[in-house]
């Protein structure tokens, strides 16, 4: 007579709980890890006006190739476009990542704060929301652009910076976010310090800008909304 061999017990897994719910309770319960914040996820970006203005050849631009590499070959003088036209569509082509749009936003906005003067004070209001539409991508390489010109900005003209002084509570939220997003490469070499696309490094670079140009309000209204900022002139 043949022994039947032993059956193995299978055990049953128990589905995972919702935190805080009566399941989570009950004994031997798994409980569900809360789920991600998203606040360093990229957001999907919609179709830029740049884009569209560029496409259409409303631009006065062309590109422009020598020794140094690519350059905006403008057809009429920078200082004299109209900047309350131009320059917040430019600030607003900052959102883009793809070629030639990226390239054309980046270094349009720069030629024409370099240019501007007394152009640029005026149109501040208008490039707050082309501003936190970039940074709100979430995306590494927009947000970097974007401090780079910001940096540029404040010392663009008179009271510029003391100008965006009003406007820190739409543009500084996600610079508290990313503030401490720095890469740790060990003993590697971290290229980003050197082409500087740390991200951390150049809003640390951005806040001290902001602080040295926007007056004696200025580092107050920063550390309400980075608490984790210290004064570069105070200390």
């Amino acid at each position: 007579m043949s022994l039947a061999a032993p059956q193995k017990r299978t055990s049953r897994k128990k589905p995972a709980a919702e935190g805080f719910s009566s399941q989570s309770w009950s004994k031997n319960s798994v409980v569900k890890s809360p789920p991600k914040s998203g606040a360093f996820t990229e957001r999907p970006t919609s179709p830029t006006a740049f884009r569209k203005f560029y496409e259409r050849g409303d631009f006065p631009i062309a590109l422009e190739h020598d020794t140094k590499g690519n350059k905006i070959a403008w057809k009429v003088e920078v200082e004299k476009l109209d900047y309350h036209h131009y320059l917040p569509l430019f600030f607003d082509g900052l959102r883009e990542t793809s070629h030639p749009y990226e390239f054309f936003a980046r270094q349009g906005v720069h030629d024409m704060l370099e240019h501007g003067g007394s152009k640029i004070l005026p149109v501040i209001p208008q490039l707050i929301i082309p501003i936190k539409n970039a940074l709100n991508t979430r995306n590494r390489k927009v947000i970097c652009t974007t401090l780079k010109v910001l940096q540029h900005l404040v010392v663009s003209g008179d009271l510029v910076g003391e100008a965006l002084v009003p406007y820190y509570r739409q543009i500084l939220p996600i610079l508290n976010i990313f503030k401490n997003n720095n890469l740790n490469s060990g003993d590697g070499i971290d290229y980003s310090q050197q082409k500087r696309e740390n991200i951390g490094d150049l809003i640390q670079e951005t806040l001290e800008s902001f602080e040295r140009q926007g007056g004696e309000d200025a580092f107050i209204n920063i550390k309400y909304m980075v608490p984790t900022y210290e004064s570069c002139m105070l200390n």
